[in-house]
């Protein structure tokens, strides 16, 4: 390519009003490279500006087609245009610096790309940013297109647009209707258009119409968008070229917290003033150890990205003070109360006096809860001096209390009920539940629950007995059964059913083969009947107290224990007893399987035995 060393600017264009090449900064041993406008010495375009060069470094053009600027090892800039067929690099008379392929299409252009600044001609499109170098407070500017309209936005952590081409009052309409696609200067206006080349808006920046001008729209590190005239060493009149024009909507018209009353006066709100204008934080969701609160910095209050957001959310003021301190990012929140439209932000910069026939906003700020929170504020809702915000503190503590309290007697209320409702099982019924568990061919056991569901909560009554009635029920199955449910003595706290698979507990006054099923061989000397009698006579005792628990009926049943000779003194059990257990030992005299007579009974019978042989009860 053809090229000429000029102090580091190597490429010019025809005209020669641009170069491009290595431009020294304020350190002359660190380089931008960059386009150069020749006559007012303006950077317009820098490929660099984030990663300064020094005189060691590179600038490629492989053979691939490719250009690249090479720092020692590390490629800080490219076209990325690998294998396209680059053929030459050009300066345009516009100041586009142009890749060329071998039929003298484009295959990159610094247009496309542009950092701070924009020129006569140069298409500003959607998805491109416009973005300014830092301040001095290390904050920058972007320049975009979105949802139809163009925004300038501050580069919070949580970016905050303050400008609109939708909202400025000083374009001309020349389409009603219609979503911003593009922009371009031409002339002495910047013009945007629909994505049908359609002229919508025009913002005319100078009077000087001359169509042979350069102009350049740069955007500041001040977050303002100025224009220039590259061919004069003046720019035009502030009042017409500046974006946004009043100088209190940029974000940093004066420092963060501070307000800015549009006659070069920035002041701090009073209740600020204690603290030097400052929350007492870096950040809040970082000290979140540190206990915050919100402080009225007044009603008559703007901020510049109001116009712009949507709002949080729709509530009363409360609502909105609730939701931001409940946010650990929100730093401060602004209520209007016309429209009940709460807003809350993240990053706070400079605020702004309302406009004369504006209500203007009512405003919070969350500042450290450690030390004075700077003074009455005027008691708005509580977010004011020291002792109102100690009150409130006060009041929420004993409502939160009482709440608690009255949430805490509730539960209990409610378990004590359903405890009353439910069938009570006694303390010692847990270690003879879990030996009847672990039995093989025990019978079926019910809770309450299932024998209410099986007799339709115990409607068909059968008949009744000492402790209780028996009624009809069916399972689930079809099976039909009966259901004693126990009643009386000890029923005051327990109200238990037991339901048996068959009924032995009902025959008076018969023999033993008469009771027994007739097909079962009965063998005289087989004692195994006879224990079963026993025991059978031990648990029908209308003597609660003298029923054995199961798990000793069992040990019996299984000659593990000797069964003692039951009591007579149950008139059921004599009956029983006088019928047919006596005509199987007419001597009076019955054996255990372990050989233990009748003569030990009242050893069984004794206090000391019955108090150590823990109730059955129903089961």
């Amino acid at each position: 390519m053809n090229w000429i060393d000029n102090k580091g600017l190597f490429l010019l264009s025809n005209n020669s009003n641009f170069a491009f090449g290595f431009y020294t900064t304020s350190d002359v041993t660190l380089f931008l490279l960059a386009v150069i406008h020749f006559g007012s010495s303006k950077v317009v375009w820098t490929a660099n500006r984030d990663s300064l060069v020094k005189n060691s470094d590179n600038i490629v053009f492989d053979n691939n087609g490719n250009i690249y600027l090479e720092s020692g090892q590390r490629v800080i800039w490219s076209t990325n245009t690998t294998g396209k067929g680059a053929t030459a690099l050009e300066l345009q008379n516009s100041g586009n610096l142009v890749l060329l392929g071998s039929d003298r299409d484009i295959l990159w252009q610094s247009f496309s790309h542009p950092t701070d600044t924009l020129l006569s001609g140069q298409d500003f499109l959607e998805g491109m940013r416009l973005v300014s170098n830092p301040s001095s407070n290390n904050l920058s500017y972007h320049l975009k297109i979105e949802s139809g309209d163009m925004l300038l936005y501050v580069n919070f952590p949580t970016p905050q647009p303050y400008w609109s081409i939708g909202n400025e009052a000083r374009r001309t309409v020349n389409k009603v209707g219609g979503d911003v696609s593009s922009a371009s200067l031409v002339s002495n206006s910047w013009r945007f258009f629909d994505q049908r080349k359609g002229l919508l808006w025009q913002f005319i920046f100078s009077s000087n119409s001359d169509s042979n001008v350069t102009w350049a729209a740069v955007l500041g590190t001040d977050g303002v968008i100025s224009f220039y005239n590259l061919q004069s060493t003046e720019s035009t009149s502030p009042e017409q070229t500046k974006i946004p024009q009043n100088e209190c909507s940029t974000p940093e018209s004066c420092g963060s917290y501070y307000v800015c009353y549009g006659d070069n006066r920035c002041q701090c709100p009073s209740v600020l003033s204690s603290r030097n204008c400052a929350p007492g934080f870096t950040s809040p969701c970082n000290d979140s150890k540190t206990p915050m609160q919100l402080v009225d910095v007044g009603d008559k209050l703007d901020y510049f990205a109001l116009g712009f957001v949507s709002p949080f959310s729709k509530s009363d003021l409360d609502g909105c003070k609730n939701a931001c301190l409940q946010n650990c990012s929100c730093v401060v929140l602004f209520f209007e109360t016309s429209s009940r439209n709460c807003y809350l932000f993240d990053q706070l910069g400079s605020l702004k006096q309302s406009d004369q026939n504006s209500a203007g906003f009512v405003s919070y700020i969350k500042v450290s809860g450690n030390g004075d929170p700077g003074g009455d504020s005027g008691g708005k809702g509580g977010g004011g001096g020291g002792g109102q915000k100690n009150t409130q503190i006060v009041i929420i503590i004993v409502v939160v209390t009482v709440v608690v309290i009255a949430g805490l007697l509730y539960l209990g209320f409610r378990y004590h009920k359903k405890k009353k409702m439910l069938p009570q099982i006694p303390d010692d019924m847990s270690e003879e539940d879990n030996f009847l568990e672990n039995l093989t061919g025990m019978p079926l056991r019910f809770s309450y629950k299932d024998l209410e569901d099986a007799t339709n909560n115990f409607v068909v009554k059968l008949g009744q007995g000492g402790f209780g009635s028996v009624y009809k029920g069916k399972l689930k199955d079809g099976t039909e059964i009966a259901v004693k449910k126990l009643e009386g003595i000890g029923q005051e706290t327990s109200e238990r059913a037991h339901f048996p698979t068959y009924a032995l507990k009902m025959a008076e006054e018969k023999k033993l083969k008469e009771i027994l099923d007739p097909n079962i061989k009965i063998v005289e000397e087989d004692e195994s009947v006879y224990t079963a009698i026993q025991v059978a006579l031990w648990c029908i005792q209308e003597d609660m107290y003298l029923r054995p628990s199961m798990s000793r009926v069992v040990q019996m049943l299984e000659g593990i224990c000797a069964v003692p000779e039951p009591p007579t003194s149950s008139q059921m059990g004599s009956r029983l007893y006088s019928s047919f257990f006596k005509s199987i030992s007419e001597d009076g005299t019955t054996t255990s399987g372990h050989g233990t007579t009748s003569s030990g009974l009242s050893d069984y019978n004794s206090n000391a035995y019955l108090s150590a042989v823990r109730l059955s009860g129903p089961r």
